[in-house]
C-alpha cells in the first residue's frame, strides 16, 4: 500500500478489524517513513455481471448506480445512508447467487422494490414510478390503490393472528 501522504510504500499494520458486516476486512496503518496514519479495505473481488435493460443494450452492473436510484427515492425520508448500504449490499449478493452472466433490469427493479417496500412506502412509491414507467395518471393510480390494499390486506391479517376471537 502506498502512503497517501508521502507516496512511500514502506507502512506497518497497527489494527485490523471486519468491517462491513464481514464483508470488508478494514486495516489502520501507519507509513514508516513520514508516521501518517490512513486506513485501507479488504474485499472479496466479486464476479462481475451485466445488466439486459429493457432497450436491448447491456452495460455492466454498478453498485453506485443502484445506490444512487435508491437514494434518489428516498429523499427527505428517514432512511440512514447504512440502511441503503445494506439494502445495495444484500441485493448485489442476491443477484451474484441467482444469476448468470446477465441479469434483466426487471429482476434488479424487483429486488429493489422488495426491499423497499417493508422499510419505507414512500420511498417504494417514488421508486415504482420511475421503475414502472407510467405513462398517465390512472396508471399511478392504480398502483397506489393496489398497494394500500395489500397495506389494509396485511394490517388485517396482523390484527387476526395478534386478537383471534
Amino acid at each position: 500500500m502506498r502512503c497517501p501522504q508521502c507516496d512511500a510504500t514502506e507502512n506497518r499494520v497497527v489494527d485490523t478489524r471486519a468491517s462491513r458486516e464481514g464483508r470488508a476486512v478494514r486495516r489502520r496503518r501507519e507509513c514508516s517513513v513520514c508516521g501518517e496514519r490512513f486506513t485501507t479495505y479488504e474485499y472479496v473481488e466479486e464476479r462481475a455481471f451485466q445488466v439486459l435493460k429493457r432497450s436491448g443494450a447491456v452495460e455492466e452492473f454498478d453498485r453506485s448506480k443502484l445506490l444512487g436510484s435508491i437514494r434518489i427515492a428516498c429523499a427527505k425520508r428517514p432512511v440512514s445512508a447504512s440502511v441503503m448500504e445494506a439494502m445495495v449490499d444484500e441485493i448485489s449478493d442476491a443477484l451474484s447467487r441467482e444469476a448468470g452472466v446477465e441479469i434483466h433490469s426487471d429482476r434488479l427493479g424487483e429486488l429493489v422494490m422488495e426491499q423497499l417496500r417493508p422499510l419505507d412506502r414512500v420511498a417504494y412509491v417514488r421508486y415504482a414510478s420511475v421503475y414502472r414507467n407510467f405513462q398517465d395518471v390512472g396508471e399511478f393510480q392504480e398502483f397506489v390503490d393496489e398497494m394500500t390494499a395489500r397495506h389494509e390486506r396485511e394490517i388485517m391479517l396482523r390484527n387476526q393472528v395478534e386478537f383471534p376471537f
